[in-house]
């Protein structure tokens, strides 16, 4: 029997410029993993397509790492899939958390500039430091959730720099994923006393319940869509906090932000891909599978190629769907 050929994962340690001194207090030295595949030791000058992986709200690129006996880490599914024919790539996992649980990958006044941290430093150093081809026809980006609303984005906004992207139960549909969400998020605020103690009372407590994580998702998204200075933690709520009632023009400035209303001024951008895949369970308890629904139609009316799937689970330990998209993406980004 013949032993699974293995790449390896470096941790480096990467100081952001753009980083440096963001509103949120959060650390501007990252530690990035990259998958280095099974022959670049050995293959001597020979360069690989490289693909971002972008992971969801709550956890950072070593997410992706963690050893789990019933849902491998992402370099044992690389390894397992280029054992099956999959073409090698070499794969970058940024990290961009924040205080407030995620980025989402754009520049926000109140965490950060996190998409231009990912575009401007991470993609040129990953070009200078390892054997990619240095090109935007052989890089791609993929993830799931936050991470596939961030593929979804910057796929859409950077052409130049990215050809295939794949989204995996990524955030669509703002009014389902999010709105429903805001009255039971909205009492927790007022429970603990606003924003601040909130996310005090979630950093010192050893076991943090359901509503802790639902209030937390619904402040680190007004962190990065509605940002404000004169706000209290520098975050515009999409309602009031003594009232209750909503503030719609807050949450319009949310839904700007959604792919579905980003899609007719970036379609050209997505006709240009080598690869869209997108896909969703159809029991996602954020009710993604309507916005993924949503975003194919939109897709099919303006006619941009794409590959979309549907599979019967939910939101999360969704994992195993990265053997389905990586090997979409080597093909493509090989070609």
């Amino acid at each position: 029997m013949s032993l699974l050929k293995r790449g390896r994962v470096e941790m480096h340690e990467f100081t952001s410029r753009v980083l440096a001194g963001n509103t949120a207090g959060d650390p501007h030295v990252r530690r990035v993993p990259v998958y280095l595949p099974p022959s670049y030791e050995s293959s001597g000058t020979k360069r690989y397509p490289v693909v971002f992986l972008l992971t969801g709200f709550g956890s950072r690129g070593r997410g992706l790492l963690n050893d789990n006996p019933w849902s491998p880490s992402i370099d044992d599914r690389l390894d397992a899939l280029i054992a099956q024919g999959c073409p090698e790539i070499i794969a970058v996992m940024p990290d961009a958390f924040t205080r407030f649980g995620g980025s989402q990958y754009m520049d926000s006044a109140a965490t950060g500039a996190y998409e231009t941290h990912l575009i401007d430093e991470l993609v040129p150093w990953a070009d200078a430091t390892f054997r990619t081809h240095g090109d935007r026809a052989h890089r791609g980006i993929a993830g799931k959730s936050s991470g596939g609303f961030g593929a979804l984005r910057l796929g859409m906004r950077h052409p130049e720099v990215f050809a295939a992207l794949a989204c995996h139960s990524g955030d669509l549909l703002f009014e389902y994923c999010y709105a429903v969400d805001f009255p039971r998020a909205l009492s927790t605020l007022q429970e603990a006393g606003g924003v601040a103690r909130f996310l005090e009372r979630f950093a010192s407590s050893p076991q943090k319940g359901k509503d802790d994580f639902l209030t937390l998702n619904i402040v680190g998204m007004a962190s990065c869509y509605s940002p404000d200075a004169n706000a209290e933690s520098g975050i515009g709520l999409p309602f009031d906090l003594a009232t209750g009632r909503p503030r719609p023009e807050v949450f319009e400035r949310w839904l700007a932000h959604d792919p579905l209303r980003l899609l007719p001024t970036h379609a050209d951008a997505l006709r240009a891909m080598k690869l869209v895949y997108l896909d969703c369970g159809t029991r996602d308890e954020f009710h993604l599978h309507h916005g993924a629904r949503a975003f194919v139609a939109e897709l099919q009316k303006l006619g941009i190629a794409h590959e979309y799937e549907e599979f019967k689970d939910g939101h999360m330990n969704v994992s195993y769907r990265y053997d389905t998209s990586l090997p979409k993406l080597a093909r493509a980004l090989s070609a």
